[in-house]
């Protein structure tokens, strides 16, 4: 669905984005992470056939962006940052409008007006104002314009920005009811949307693609499926610091363990147990073994939170580690 090759974008003698190399399959559900600033509206804009790449090629369902771009603006569905909503005009009076410009014929478009306001739950709010609706329905509003003409291929760029937590959960829900009818590109700098919604992820950094594949292929590549655990047990310290040990010499890596505090009153104590892969299993056997009671056992923080420490630390300002994983 799309294939993108040698893509530059310069603004002046700043590259916003620099020698993208990347292929997305028909029915794919990607995400496109990265930190603000790292090129990724650019480069949603130049998929969308908005800008014009300064070197290298994109080809949209087999078609060039840069000799039939009117063609693929026509075939796609996008959602920008900022939706194109008419704060004027009604739901329903703008899904027309949206749909008129696009060529739809009348009735084609009353049916699916009908279609997308049931999908994206607007049913109820077809004859109100776009502006006096909350950010949540004006999101659901642009997504809804966004595939009323059944594209092939729905872009889509922040999609929850400024949304509340239940607005949040709402359109994710909405977002995957979509999977398997379009071919989903999904732009975000929040890691859960990627790990709730996507099925394989694009990582910008810099405007550069650091790396490509699989959440778990990435968080294995970059923390090597390990990272800190958080633990609180019952017992003596000494006892844990040798559990510790053992689980070192069963994995064959480092592993180190620093105690946070210790209460003597009832033994409890709280650590945090760092590995470079995941040692949880065997960590939490050496715990029981040396008699200790286990009370809780937690990863600090998620596996992407891990990858994007390590991303930034093997990177440093204006480096790139290229990495090609296999979905």
């Amino acid at each position: 669905m799309i294939r993108v090759r040698g893509v530059d974008k310069f603004y002046g003698g700043h590259a916003a984005v620099s020698d993208l190399n990347f292929e997305i399959a028909d029915g794919e559900c990607v995400g496109l992470l990265g930190l603000n600033g790292a090129g990724k509206s650019t480069t949603l804009m130049m998929l969308s056939c908005l800008l014009e790449p300064s070197k290298g090629h994109i080809d949209i369902d087999g078609i060039a962006a840069d000799e039939r771009p009117e063609h693929i603006r026509q075939s796609i569905g996008y959602l920008p940052e900022k939706p194109p909503l008419y704060g004027e005009m009604t739901v329903r009076g703008y899904l027309n409008f949206a749909g008129t410009l696009r060529g739809m014929e009348r009735g084609m478009l009353d049916e699916r007006i009908t279609e997308v306001a049931e999908l994206c739950d607007l049913g109820r709010v077809l004859g109100v104002q776009i502006g006096t609706l909350s950010h949540g329905f004006q999101q659901r509003v642009g997504i809804a314009q966004a595939i009323l003409h059944r594209p092939k291929l729905l872009i889509l760029d922040e999609p929850t920005q400024g949304l509340d937590p239940l607005q949040i959960s709402e359109v994710r829900e909405l977002i995957r009811g979509l999977r398997g009818r379009h071919t989903i590109l999904l732009s975000t700098h929040i890691l859960s949307e990627i790990e709730a919604v996507c099925d394989r992820i694009l990582v910008l950094h810099e405007g550069h693609l650091a790396a490509q594949g699989t959440e778990q292929e990435l968080v294995t590549r970059f923390s090597g499926g390990g990272g800190s655990v958080e633990i609180e047990v019952r017992g003596d310290a000494a006892a844990l610091s040798q559990a510790t040990s053992e689980v070192q010499t069963a994995v064959g890596s480092p592993v180190t363990l620093h105690i946070h505090s210790t209460t003597e009153h009832d033994g409890l104590i709280r650590a945090q147990v760092r590995a470079q892969t995941d040692v949880r299993p065997a960590l939490s056997r050496a715990i029981v073994a040396a008699n200790l009671d286990l009370l809780s056992l937690r990863q600090s923080r998620s596996g992407l939170e891990a990858m994007f420490a390590n991303l930034e630390t093997q990177t440093g300002p204006g480096a790139v580690v290229t990495v090609e994983v296999s979905s």
